[in-house]
C-alpha cells in the first residue's frame, strides 16, 4: 500500500506540474498578447480619428476665416449716424411740444376755457370773450373747479371709436383671430396624424392619450369661429354704415347750410346728434329707419384749418392734403392724434392733428 500510494502521488505531482506549466507558459502568455493585440488596433483607430480632425479642421479653417473677415468688414462699415436716424425716424411721434401756459388775471371776470374733453363754447352773453380760440392754446386748459372726464374702458366692439378707425381695428382683429385659428387647425390635424401612427403602431404610444389634447384643441376651433364671425358681424355693420353716407352724401349737400347751423337750445353746440334731431319736426313721423342712420347725417363744420405740412392720406378713411390748404373741422380730436376735416369739394377723412392750424368757432358748429 506505501508502494502504490507513493506511486499515486509522484503520477499526481507530474500532472500538477504539467498543468502548471501550461497555465504559466501557455494559458497566460495566450491571453496577455490577444490583450497587447486588442491596445494596439485601440491605438490605430485613436490615430485614425486624430488624422481625420486634424483633415476637417484644416478644410474648415478657410472658410471660418472668410466668416471673420465678413464679420470684420461689417463691423467697420457700421454708420452710427445713419442707425440712430432711422431709430428716431421710426419712433418719433410728429407731436409738437406744448406752448407755455397763458397769464390768467383771475381777479376779473373768470370765463370757462376750452376743455380737452369738450368742443361746446360759453353762453352767448359771454360776448368779452375772442371770436376764435385757436385749439393749439386751449386745449390744454381746464376749467378752474372741474375735473377731465375719465374714459371709460374699451369696448369689445370697438363702438367707442370713429366709424374708420373701429373699421381698422375690427379687421386687424379679425385677421389675429385667422391667424390663431390656422394655428389651432394645424395643430389638430399634427395630433389626428400622430393618433393615426399609434392606431396602427400600438408599441409608439397610446392613442387614448391624445383625445384630451384634440377635445381641447376643437374646443378652440369653435371659440375662434364664433368669435370670427361676431367681429365679422360687426365689421359688416360699420361697412354698412360707411357705403350708406357715401351714397347718401350727395342726397343731403341741399340742407347742408340747414345743418350747420344747429345749436342747442342753450345757444351752444351739443354733440349729442340724438338731441339736435329731437329738437326737430318731422311732418312725416319718426320711424326707426331714421334712428339706425341718425348718425349717418353729415356733420357741420365746427371750424376751420390750415395745413401745416403735406400729408399723403393713403391709408383708406385718411385724407390727402398739401400744405396752405383750408379745410373744414367737422370733428375734433378725440386723444388719438387724428382730425376729421373737410375738403371744399366735400371729400372728407382723418388728417394728424399736428399736421394742421385748427381754428374753432364761436357759439355753433355751422358758424
Amino acid at each position: 500500500m506505501a508502494d502504490e500510494s507513493k506511486n499515486e502521488y509522484a503520477a499526481q505531482l507530474q500532472n500538477f506540474n504539467a498543468e502548471q506549466h501550461k497555465h504559466f507558459y501557455i494559458v497566460i502568455p495566450q491571453v496577455y498578447k490577444h490583450l497587447q493585440e486588442m491596445d494596439e488596433r485601440r491605438t490605430i483607430k485613436l490615430s485614425e480619428c486624430y488624422r481625420g480632425f486634424a483633415d476637417a479642421e484644416r478644410k474648415v479653417i478657410p472658410i471660418i476665416s472668410k466668416c471673420l473677415e465678413g464679420m470684420v468688414h461689417a463691423a467697420k462699415s457700421v454708420d452710427e449716424r445713419r442707425d440712430s436716424q432711422i431709430v428716431v425716424d421710426c419712433f418719433k411721434s410728429g407731436f409738437e411740444p406744448p406752448t407755455d401756459y397763458p397769464f390768467e388775471d383771475y381777479s376779473q371776470h373768470i370765463y370757462r376755457t376750452v376743455s380737452d374733453g369738450t368742443i361746446s363754447s360759453a353762453p352767448k352773453q359771454d360776448s368779452v370773450r375772442a371770436d376764435k380760440v385757436t385749439v393749439g392754446k386751449a386745449k390744454g386748459k381746464l376749467w378752474l373747479f372741474g375735473k377731465k372726464p375719465k374714459q371709460g374702458p374699451a369696448l369689445e366692439d370697438f363702438s367707442h371709436l370713429p366709424p374708420e378707425q373701429r373699421r381698422k381695428r375690427l379687421q386687424q382683429k379679425i385677421d389675429e383671430l385667422n391667424r390663431e385659428l390656422q394655428k389651432e387647425t394645424d395643430q389638430k390635424d399634427a395630433l389626428n396624424k400622430m393618433k393615426d401612427v399609434y392606431e396602427k403602431n400600438p408599441q409608439m404610444g397610446d392613442p387614448s392619450s391624445l383625445h384630451p389634447k384634440i377635445a381641447e384643441t376643437t374646443g378652440n376651433i369653435e371659440r375662434l369661429r364664433m368669435e370670427i364671425h361676431k367681429n365679422e358681424a360687426w365689421l359688416s355693420e360699420v361697412e354698412g354704415k360707411v357705403s350708406q353716407r357715401a351714397e347718401r352724401r350727395h342726397s343731403v349737400e341741399a340742407n347742408h347750410l340747414v345743418a350747420q347751423g344747429r345749436e342747442s337750445p342753450e345757444g351752444s353746440y351739443t354733440e349729442d346728434t340724438n338731441q339736435e334731431i329731437r329738437v326737430q319736426h318731422h311732418p312725416h313721423g319718426h320711424s326707426e329707419f331714421d334712428d339706425e342712420f341718425d348718425d349717418d347725417e353729415p356733420l357741420p363744420a365746427i371750424g376751420h384749418c390750415k395745413a401745416i405740412y403735406p400729408f399723403d392720406g393713403n391709408n383708406e378713411g385718411t385724407l390727402s392734403m398739401k400744405e396752405g390748404d383750408i379745410m373744414y373741422i367737422i370733428e375734433e380730436d378725440k386723444g388719438d392724434g387724428w382730425t376729421r376735416a373737410r375738403k371744399q369739394n366735400g371729400d372728407e377723412g382723418y388728417v394728424p392733428t399736428s399736421y394742421i392750424d385748427i381754428t374753432l368757432e364761436k357759439n355753433s358748429k355751422g358758424s
